[in-house]
């Protein structure tokens, strides 16, 4: 008969990491195009009021944001709540303008379904939120989105 002889197992065989940069690659690449950038900073100090109702929105694409609340940099802007419209502070008067500019930057197909959300700080007084809305009334931006936070259970 013949013999077999066992074979001396020198242990286990080492990992082919040549893939292993491939899956890397791929990995980065999709983050990267799968991630939006931020569009504005904040400027001014938002802590949002608490909701029952809430609705989640289904184009974020298709809303502009109005910031109102105290300035980040009380020594620049001062301590009273301002309006912020993308990376500026601004006055009630250049609302018009800024809707202009939102409609000007969409296709023409989405102009019916934009529409404004109001991002305020809850402390903000109703007054400085009622020019806001009378100033988006006077230029056709009739849609108007309050956002706030779901209120904890």
């Amino acid at each position: 008969m013949a013999r077999f002889k066992k074979k001396n197992d020198k242990g286990t065989p080492g990992l082919n990491m040549g893939s292993m940069s491939d899956i890397i690659f791929m990995l980065l690449f999709f983050f990267m195009v799968i991630t939006t950038m931020r569009e504005s900073s904040l400027i001014v100090k938002i802590t949002v009021p608490q909701a029952t109702e809430v609705q989640k929105l289904e184009k974020k694409s298709l809303v502009s944001y109005i910031n109102v609340g105290v300035p980040l940099e009380p020594q620049k802007y001062g301590s009273e709540p301002r309006i912020q419209l993308n990376d500026e502070i601004a006055e009630v008067s250049n609302i018009a303008d800024f809707v202009e500019s939102e409609r000007a930057s969409h296709n023409e197909a989405d102009r019916p379904f934009l529409s404004t959300a109001i991002k305020a700080d809850k402390e903000v007084r109703m007054g400085t939120i009622s020019d806001i809305k009378q100033e988006l009334r006077k230029n056709g931006a009739f849609k108007l989105i309050y956002t706030t936070s779901r209120r904890a259970k």
